[in-house]
């Protein structure tokens, strides 16, 4: 197939039920920008496919064979892990733990199958320009979990960041893109990436699905 578009996104598509795997391939294939290099059944074809082929984007289901979603996960963008994937999980399951363990594992994306292919295709493309999406319905459950924190649990900070910082901290928390942060501060969209990039090393964050963790647990967003 020809592609009109200069930047393809490679997409690794992990589920157990045939019936899925089709659909999404489906639906990824017919996009100009995105291409499927694989589509398997259990966890842990999944990381021997992912490991093998460096796909742009892993869309993992939960449940699954062998290896579940979030041991995927962790195996492909958990902490320590050198040059992680981007990971985005898409469930039948709608439960806390599921949401937070997939965050916490290196997830960048969380969506429910019924959010709709318009829902699944965006939260591809954010996660591989580096931005993260999480299913609207699940946001506000997640976000009224980080305002509350445990005693002990906000990340400590390296260095603090400087105002400036935590106001593309408090933006990305509340779901905006680079774009939109960039547009709301009137700055490039280098610069909010040069911030994110600093807000991260001083968090000792891996993506900015933790930085918006960090400013909902902190209080720095609520």
């Amino acid at each position: 197939m020809i592609r009109l578009t200069a930047v393809t996104i490679r997409v690794l598509i992990a589920d157990d039920q045939e019936l899925v795997r089709t659909g999404f391939q489906m639906i990824l294939d017919a996009q100009p920008d995105m291409e499927v290099v694989a589509a398997v059944a259990d966890g842990a074809d999944a990381v021997e496919a992912a490991r093998r082929l460096r796909p742009d984007v892993c869309l993992l289901d939960i449940r699954m064979p062998k290896l579940d979603g979030l041991e995927v996960t962790r195996i492909l963008a958990g902490p320590g892990v050198e040059n992680p994937m981007r990971v985005v999980i898409v469930t039948t399951f709608d439960l806390d733990e599921y949401v937070y363990g997939a965050l916490r594992s290196g997830a960048t994306g969380f969506l429910l199958k019924d959010s709709g292919p318009t829902l699944l295709l965006e939260a591809i493309r954010a996660a591989a320009a580096g931005d993260a999406l999480v299913s609207p319905s699940v946001t506000v459950r997640l976000l009224q979990h980080l305002a509350q924190p445990a005693a002990g649990t906000v990340r400590p900070l390296k260095d603090p960041l400087t105002e400036r910082e935590l106001d593309v901290a408090r933006l990305v928390a509340r779901g905006r893109t680079n774009q939109e942060v960039a547009a709301e501060l009137f700055v490039s969209l280098s610069t909010v990436k040069t911030h994110i990039g600093s807000i991260m090393a001083k968090l000792g964050a891996r993506n900015r699905v933790e930085i918006a963790a960090w400013a909902w647990e902190s209080g720095v967003v609520s």
